[in-house]
């Protein structure tokens, strides 16, 4: 939709004040602007009880919240990482839906009703609408008069949405600008989004370049009457915006209506779909639906992982705290079901500063010379890298963060919380918060226990994502199983994997035997599950 209308930036100056019969005049003429904002609302056919109106202030990448809860399920919007089999790799590329047609055709709620009856949990919905062109400054005064058509091909950043759809297709994390149409430009944050089951890209061009129409699984356009598309703009505008009727319909009759016949209706043809009346006609999204389930396939990631790699002597890139016997005293205490909650931490946190006191012998150290008190010099070494950065798993990951910070001064933290599909038993990624800036990082990545690998092989392809070079990854953990080792390993060979233990089998469960139980119920003082799972109960380690 044409961007030419859009309110004037909160910081304009302020006007100059009007006399008592123009203001008089600016009141009659808001009132007659309500009363035909109320009259167009009769003409509107009904969009769904309870539906809120859509907010245009930014693009949708920023203004929607990242998830859409439903009678069944919440269902998550921002996507995240999908699932990578035992070679570190994307099992299969996500589907991406393509959803073109004029402005106010109804594409947005139209991609809800599709997300809504879908029922996966991850997707990404994708507006066309953050991807508007940076304006030069003359461009600017145009936007600024009206005068810029924003309803044109050449408005929008099309190198960029191809980068950003091929990457989101492959399972990456893209950067997806949010745009700001009071002030014609982008806004400084940018979003960050990852890859998902399915992918819904919406916008008025959406079908108008070659590259990226062969990125789209499937193409669906909204056809919409134009006489209920223009009263959608006309109530949307007069309401949302603070418009008169005169100046909506010049802006649609000078770049809105022109963009569409010549631009965007010849692109019907390249649809697989058309979907007359938009969201109204929902036997054509009950047939979307049913074609798009048919294209997702369940990918059984847990099972591959277990019967890989088998048999196989461990990696070079496994080291082992030496089994002194201090530290197979230790690991006796904290294995016995009877050790009480007090010695199970004391002995952990033992094992933790052991282990990360190892894991600080593997990087980077130059020669350096000092003087000592004494005058003389002194050969050393000093860390040859930037900084250190640490990244726990939740929940038990965090327990290792204290012995991170007592050896490692001013050391920066992240978190990152991977939780168990319940249906498919599969890893996925909840919440994320990692520093700024920590791709120049060494970064080690902690968590207490690692029986398939799962969790561990979803991190390390977060912070592949987020350009973290794969050899300056440590991934530290109080006990795996070989299992768990073989799958990092064979996925990320550059990946340093260091540990306290390693015990051979797991079982049908996937629970690391002889084990340690559930490593955050012993530490935490939680409920155990049922099974006496050694698993942390967000994720499948």
């Amino acid at each position: 939709p044409a961007r030419a209308d859009a309110a004037p930036s909160p910081t304009s100056p302020p006007a100059a004040r009007d006399s008592p019969g123009r203001q008089a005049e600016k009141s009659e003429t808001a009132c007659e602007d309500r009363s035909n904002a109320e009259s167009l609302d009769r003409l509107l056919p009904p969009v769904g009880a309870g539906r809120s109106p859509r907010k245009r202030t930014t693009s949708q990448c920023k203004s929607e919240p990242p998830l859409l809860r439903t009678s069944k399920r919440t269902i998550y919007t921002a996507g995240r990482p999908p699932w990578y089999n035992e070679h570190g790799t994307q099992s299969k590329e996500a589907f991406a839906i393509g959803l073109g047609g004029g402005s106010a055709s109804g594409k947005t709620t139209v991609a809800r009703m599709i997300i809504e009856a879908l029922d996966v949990p991850w997707v990404v919905l994708l507006s066309m609408d953050s991807f508007y062109k940076v304006l030069t400054e003359q461009q600017q005064e145009q936007a600024a008069h009206n005068n810029f058509n924003f309803d044109h091909p050449d408005a929008f950043d099309f190198d960029l949405i191809i980068s950003t759809l091929k990457k989101l297709k492959q399972g990456k994390s893209v950067k997806v600008p949010i745009y700001d149409f009071t002030t014609h430009s982008r806004k400084k944050d940018w979003k960050t989004l990852y890859g998902a089951n399915v992918i819904i890209f919406e916008g008025i061009m959406a079908f108008a370049d070659k590259t990226l129409l062969e990125l789209l699984d499937m193409k669906i356009f909204v056809d919409t009457d134009s006489d209920i598309r223009l009263v959608r703009r006309l109530r949307r505008d007069i309401s949302e915006r603070g418009r008169d009727i005169e100046g909506v319909i010049k802006q649609y009759n000078k770049f809105v209506k022109p963009a569409f016949d010549q631009y965007i209706q010849p692109t019907m043809r390249l649809a697989d779909i058309v979907v007359p009346r938009g969201s109204g006609n929902t036997v054509a999204i009950d047939l979307i639906v049913q074609h798009v389930h048919s294209q997702l396939e369940e990918v059984s990631g847990l099972a591959a992982l277990a019967s890989a790699h088998q048999c196989h002597p461990l990696p070079r890139t496994l080291s082992v705290l030496k089994s002194t016997p201090q530290v197979r005293g230790m690991h006796t205490i904290i294995r016995d079901k009877e050790t009480s909650r007090d010695e199970f931490i004391f002995y952990s946190k033992r094992l933790m500063r052991l282990l990360i006191e190892h894991a600080l012998s593997f990087l980077p150290f130059q020669d350096c010379v000092v003087q000592t008190p004494q005058g003389q010099d002194y050969a050393g070494k000093c860390y040859a890298g930037k900084q250190i950065t640490g990244v726990s798993i939740l929940r038990a990951g965090e327990t290792m963060e204290p012995a991170l910070r007592a050896v490692c001064k001013d050391v920066r933290i992240g978190t990152i919380l991977i939780q168990t599909n319940q249906l498919t038993g599969e890893p996925e990624l909840h919440y994320l918060r990692l520093p700024k800036d920590i791709s120049d990082d060494h970064v080690i990545l902690m968590d207490c226990t690692v029986s398939t690998g799962a969790a561990a092989m979803m991190a390390v392809r977060v912070l592949l994502d987020h350009d973290v070079p794969e050899d300056k990854i440590f991934l530290l953990s109080l006990l795996m199983a070989e299992m768990g080792v073989h799958s990092v390993a064979y996925a990320f060979p550059r990946v340093r994997i260091i540990t306290t233990a390693v015990d051979k089998r797991v079982n049908d469960l996937f629970r690391i035997i002889p084990g340690i139980g559930n490593f955050g119920d012993r530490y935490f003082g939680t409920d155990a599950v049922p099974d006496g799972s050694d698993e942390e109960e967000p994720y499948t380690g």
